[in-house]
């Protein structure tokens, strides 16, 4: 569940992840996130017939996140939103060439003899050339030609996917990315990939337009990124800055041709020259850290802080250096480092979970971030576990900061962005992948061996036990007293059972018989179903009002024995906009049993066409057992005891 919050520092994390339902919390993109799960869809529904308040599109949050977000937390949301669409081509493109590489170049004794037509194979330097899969199997030779066909296009062609998806976030005329993209890659251009072995006199002979008094050069952008994302920029704020002109009779004709032409010509005589320097420096600069003397240091650098670049949201830049390593070195080391990273904090988390395994709620959570983390996911298992107690996301990034050292050691490459975590061993280079299996085990051990010691021995371990410090006081306490405390009076009240009051007078129903399905099948809690013949709510117990939605039409109570209390005024009567309902009491007032929280029209409601039958439920039901005191169904008034509840 995503919330774009005015005030990040009014969510109550705590009492969110005291919430059976949530595995956890975390603010990121500027959003303020629940982990909920697989059960998800029946989380909101049930959030949202209690609150009211409907959710937006994904994209509408988005947009309203980006006010809470620093200018560089802008541009890294932008950049992953440009890349996101395009990953899968990406990761597809990449193991189809770890695939070709291992038909077509891992060579391999067991594949049969060195002997061609009587003639013995052998290397450049005399020692023995071993066949390798489509030297001794034509249809493995057939399937190896065939792939080349999609791994090329990807790869060749991915500035088409580029320029559409720039257009595509920015809102402007996607078809017109698809032409700067062509534009950017046509067999009419010098192949990005020939540049370098070109002479230059070449290319100012054969490859320039030449308008008299100047030329320019006719190059393509095969595979480049950082000119492409240059010249997609431009050409969706120059349609943005025209369409905002240009008289909208005329804007059919007009803006396409005003905003793709000169976009096409500052892309091939500005954007993309620069783009491509730029970028060959920055894989330059890159690259001699993951291949220089000091690369160990480099790898494990990166290894280590990689984890907090996800936090951050700074780990969406290393999408654009893969890619433009991969189009300048023909594969990148930094994507292997980062499965490492996944692979690294997924063992954390399943340390965490072997230490807690006996506790259902903390299984709960962690045991599926594990399998999600090994498998590429890593937001649950960082958020959700890691980062909330710390020491097992710093165990994450020494094992991570040690693979990484290793990973660059060994000159361990990817084709191209893959998959993370586990699955991502698929798209390394067929001669590095032995390798790669050593690093991940190491991957795998060395932060498990960390998160379990540093739980052992108290290491960063204060956050937990702060936390589970809270649970134990809470649940610790003899099942005859409970404590509390106002101002410097402490007052015990007896907790083996305490009974709630009816708010309402009215006729009280079991609450199986609630229009809602939500409240009928007992999803919320349980309780009792009250009909109102009089517009009065009271409170049915000593406690604090935590809940008072804006349009009224539901309040919230915790009980001072600690039951939390929702009491729903009518069913959709959220529609009415507050419309009829008159608050007495404000969210955090502390309150008697039998005292007027709420009056409210029953008049109204019926004219909106309506229920007024009200459910008054305890939510935290699984600490609590519910009795129905009251003769079901039957007339009851307000302040007469309608329930009884036992702490389990």
């Amino acid at each position: 569940m995503r919330f774009v919050l005015n005030d990040n520092s009014k969510a109550d994390v705590k009492q969110i992840e005291a919430i059976d339902a949530v595995k956890g919390t975390f603010t990121n993109a500027g959003q303020f996130q629940v982990i909920i799960g697989n059960e998800v869809p029946i989380f909101y529904n049930d959030f949202k017939a209690v609150s009211g308040i409907e959710g937006v599109s994904k994209e509408a949050a988005k947009s309203m996140a980006k006010k809470n977000q620093n200018p560089i937390q802008r541009a890294m949301t932008m950049l992953a939103e440009i890349f996101t669409p395009i990953l899968p081509a990406i990761i597809v493109g990449g193991l189809i060439l770890g695939f070709r590489n291992i038909l077509e170049g891992v060579q391999m004794e067991w594949l049969g003899r060195n002997i061609v037509d009587g003639v013995k194979q052998v290397m450049p330097d005399g020692s023995p050339k071993y066949n390798t899969i489509v030297d001794v199997s034509q249809f493995w030779s057939g399937v190896n030609h065939f792939l080349w066909l999609p791994g090329e296009a990807i790869f060749h062609f991915l500035p088409v996917g580029i320029t559409w998806s720039v257009t595509r976030k920015m809102g402007t005329s996607q078809i017109l990315g698809i032409v700067l993209g062509i534009c950017l890659v046509s067999p009419q251009l010098l192949n990005a990939y020939a540049v370098a072995s070109t002479p230059a006199a070449d290319i100012a002979a054969n490859w320039v337009w030449d308008f008299g008094f100047f030329t320019v050069n006719r190059i393509g952008y095969q595979a480049q990124v950082i000119p492409v994302l240059l010249a997609g920029l431009s050409l969706a704020y120059l349609e943005i800055f025209w369409r905002k002109r240009i008289p909208e009779v005329v804007s059919m004709i007009v803006v396409p041709f005003f905003s793709l032409i000169p976009a096409l010509i500052l892309a091939h005589t500005i954007l993309g020259p620069f783009g491509w320097w730029l970028g060959q420096l920055l894989s330059t600069v890159v690259l001699a850290g993951l291949t220089g003397p000091l690369k160990g240091l480099f790898g494990a650098i990166f290894g280590t802080l990689y984890a907090p670049f996800v936090i951050t949201g700074l780990h969406h830049m290393t999408n654009a250096i893969d890619s433009q390593l991969v189009a300048d070195a023909g594969g990148t080391g930094l994507w292997p480092m980062i499965a490492l990273s996944n692979i690294a904090q997924s063992s954390a988390v399943l340390a965490y979970y072997w230490m807690n395994r006996k506790n259902e709620r903390e299984a709960e959570i962690s045991l599926p971030a594990t399998i999600s983390a090994y498998l590429g996911v890593t937001e649950p298992a960082l958020f959700g576990v890691n980062v909330k107690y710390v020491y097992p996301f710093v165990a994450g990034m020494i094992g991570s900061g040690v693979s990484g050292l290793l990973s660059t050691t060994f000159n361990v490459t990817a084709n191209a962005i893959g998959v993370g975590g586990l699955p991502g061993i698929l798209s390394i280079q067929g001669k590095y992948m032995l390798t790669f299996a050593f690093v991940m085990l190491v991957a795998i051990v060395v932060p498990f061996i960390f998160t379990v010691t540093f739980r052992k021995i108290g290491f960063l371990t204060k956050t937990e036990d702060e936390a589970k410090g809270i649970n134990f006081e809470a649940t610790a306490l003899a099942p005859e007293t409970v404590t509390t405390k106002t101002g410097q009076a402490t007052e015990t009240t007896s907790i083996i059972d305490f009974t709630i009051l009816s708010p309402l007078t009215g006729e009280v129903k079991p609450l199986s018989e609630a229009v809602d399905p939500v409240f009928a099948q007992g999803l919320m809690g349980q309780g009792v179903l009250i009909q109102p013949t009089e517009g009065q709510l009271v409170s049915p117990v000593d406690g604090e009002i935590s809940v008072l939605f804006p349009t009224k039409h539901a309040i919230g109570i915790i009980s001072d024995q600690g039951a939390d209390i929702l009491i729903h005024i009518g069913m959709d009567t959220v529609s009415l906009g507050g419309n009829g309902f008159t608050a007495h009491v404000s969210q955090g007032d502390k309150v008697k049993a039998g005292q007027l929280l709420m009056t409210f029209d029953l008049e109204t409601i019926a004219s909106a066409g309506l229920p007024s039958e009200t459910p008054m439920i305890v939510t935290n039901q699984d600490q609590f057992d519910i009795e129905v005191l009251a003769e079901l169904p039957s007339h009851i008034i307000r302040g007469a005891e309608v329930l009884k509840v036992n702490r389990n």
